[in-house]
């Protein structure tokens, strides 16, 4: 079965893409490649647990089993030494993508405290977009009561786009709740005062 974000693209938001930006070729439409959940673990240098941990929170959000990822060079500062592990991270592909995002979307931004959109400017410049949540409790999957300490993670969309527009084009067709008006709202607005 497709998943509902998915089908919705296929039918209705490619289309869409493809009038906006005038796209001749279908292949050239922006579409998702994939989107890439990265959670650091503070205090993993003095408790190792604390990766399983991470590892298991990422794993329940996501539907996949995290890799771990290990320092690259020791920092005497954080006492932190070469090959330690800092973090676990996973790479969602087709449906588990389409799957995740469409919880992120209408499940878990909206459990956010005082939530009023995500940052229209959090794009890379080549048509990727990243996402901070400071807590991981705000997916539903996570029960309150087992985890040891709140960690946020890092989501990154990695799209097709070849700019920033069109990536926040589709984005925002997707569901994206991003802060301020949307386009042409603007105008609107101003004709109504």
């Amino acid at each position: 079965m497709a998943a509902r974000l998915k089908a919705r693209y296929d039918s209705e938001i490619k289309g869409r893409l493809k009038e906006q930006f005038s796209i001749g070729n279908d292949f050239a439409v922006p579409r998702l490649t994939k989107i890439v959940v990265n959670m650091g673990c503070k205090g993993a240098v003095e408790n190792k647990s604390r990766v399983d941990t991470a590892a298991r929170d990422l794993a329940t959000i996501t539907g996949q089993r995290p890799t771990i990822r290990i320092a690259r060079r020791a920092i005497s500062g954080f006492k932190l030494r070469e090959g330690m592990p800092i973090g676990v991270a996973v790479t969602l592909r087709r449906e588990r993508m389409w799957e995740f995002l469409d919880r992120l979307i209408s499940v878990a931004l909206p459990r956010v405290r005082d939530f009023k959109g995500v940052s229209p400017k959090a794009f890379d410049g080549r048509g990727n977009f990243t996402l901070g949540v400071r807590e991981q409790i705000i997916f539903p999957e996570i029960e309150y009561d087992r985890i040891d300490s709140v960690k946020g993670l890092n989501i990154t969309v990695v799209t097709t786009a070849r700019t920033d527009d069109e990536a926040r084009a589709l984005l925002r067709n997707l569901g994206m709740p991003f802060r301020g008006p949307r386009p042409g709202e603007v105008a609107a607005e101003g004709a109504q005062a």
